[in-house]
């Protein structure tokens, strides 16, 4: 597999400890923005009595760019993944680390999500356990299809996109694979970084996400495929190359800049969305703003992370396992402490802030005291077993 990874130096097989604190804080946002979703007036699996259009603004921020943050990441730990291993360890690692905990997570984490979604909409009275039996009998007697994978749909994407690359790993020869990376080099130099993507971006938008609407259902969603595999892509691709990063580091300040003016002219449009829809220039720009901030966003994160993160800790050592495990978590958790709390009538701002310290401190507590300890449960959480552990301590030490 080297000749995916290019040349063999000891800076491209550095971990990149910028990109682990990244990781860390893009799940965290992710679990704040669920959260958010009990409270605004979108739709979701339950709400809070206190629901509204206030935080709407910020969460409008965050939704452009929060997931292909991720992906662009996974991307490019599956780089450095595949320098370590080849391309059948690659899939078994996959089916481990991600089919296993999202199988887990369909049958035993998901379901009290739905069972309180199908009693919200009135679609069933009697117990969880009644409620369970049905989930798992396939016969869709509710609104919401079951099983679901909810929130989990992540995982099933990255595992499909794993799928793929190994898939054109074997059929692709490896002066095809050298030739894309000399391409990429050449498109992504100076400040092609930001064009090129942009171009890239703007063309799924006004090519296929109008006729294919976001399912997170896998089958029929086209235009988030085509995104996130292209980004999932990106991310390969500038894993180990100098001139994606150096671009990065050069360009963080520029790209920032970019964010903060898109970011306060994106934010008045869709405050003013009415006006904006009724004139077909200003919602062509607020469409392609949307687009570039998307982009500028991440690469402004990653050239700050870059300059200013780029460094161990045992902090960051302990959430970089700790994260997937309150992923897998923190939704459910959220809806356990929302339903709850919500019909004591606590206020708005109360009510928040223990829903949010909640979700923290169950994810925290689950993992810290219960997942981490556990040989059983640290598989189907993604994590490494006991043994996986003990050997690769070894090897340390060998």
């Amino acid at each position: 597999m080297t000749h995916l990874m290019g040349t063999n130096t000891e800076a491209q097989n550095k971990r990149r400890h910028d990109l682990d604190w990244l990781r860390v804080i893009a799940f965290g946002l992710l679990i704040f923005y669920h959260v958010g979703m009990f409270y605004v007036s979108w739709g979701w699996h339950v709400k809070s009595m206190y629901a509204s259009d206030t935080g709407e603004s910020l969460m409008r921020l965050l939704n452009p760019w929060r997931l292909s943050l991720l992906f662009f990441i996974s991307g490019v730990a599956v780089k450095f993944l595949l320098g370590k291993i080849g391309t059948g360890d690659f899939v078994r690692s996959r089916f481990k680390r991600i089919f296993v905990p999202l199988t887990f997570g369909i049958l035993v984490i998901v379901p009290p999500q739905t069972y309180f979604e199908v009693l919200r909409l009135g679609e069933h009275s009697g117990s969880f356990m009644d409620f369970y039996l049905s989930y798992l009998s396939l016969d869709q007697a509710y609104t919401p299809i079951t099983p679901t994978w909810n929130h989990l749909w992540y995982l099933v994407y990255i595992m499909a996109y794993s799928l793929t690359l190994a898939l054109l790993l074997k059929l692709i020869p490896a002066h095809g694979w050298a030739a894309m990376q000399r391409g990429f080099d050449v498109l992504v130099r100076g400040p092609m970084l930001i064009i090129t993507p942009v171009l890239l971006f703007a063309l799924i938008r006004f090519t296929l996400a109008d006729g294919f609407p976001t399912t997170n259902a896998l089958v029929n969603d086209w235009a988030n495929h085509a995104k996130y595999f292209g980004i999932f892509m990106l991310g390969f691709w500038a894993a180990k190359s100098s001139v994606f990063w150096d671009a990065v580091q050069s360009y963080r300040w520029v790209t920032l800049g970019l964010v903060l003016i898109l970011g306060i002219s994106l934010t008045i449009g869709w405050n003013n969305w009415a006006y904006v829809t009724e004139n077909e220039t200003l919602l062509l720009a607020a469409r392609i703003g949307r687009v570039v901030y998307m982009w500028v966003v991440i690469l402004a994160l990653m050239g700050l992370a870059q300059a200013y993160l780029n460094r161990s800790s045992k902090l960051l050592t302990y959430l970089s396992q700790a994260v997937y495990p309150y992923y897998i978590l923190h939704q459910t958790v959220i809806i356990l402490a929302g339903v709850a709390l919500t019909p004591m009538a606590l206020g708005k701002g109360l009510e928040f802030t223990l829903v949010t310290m909640l979700t923290a401190v169950g994810c925290g507590l689950t993992y810290h005291y219960v997942i981490r300890p556990s040989g059983l449960l640290r598989p189907l959480f993604g994590l490494k077993s006991k043994a996986e552990l003990a050997e690769a301590a070894a090897l340390k030490l060998a």
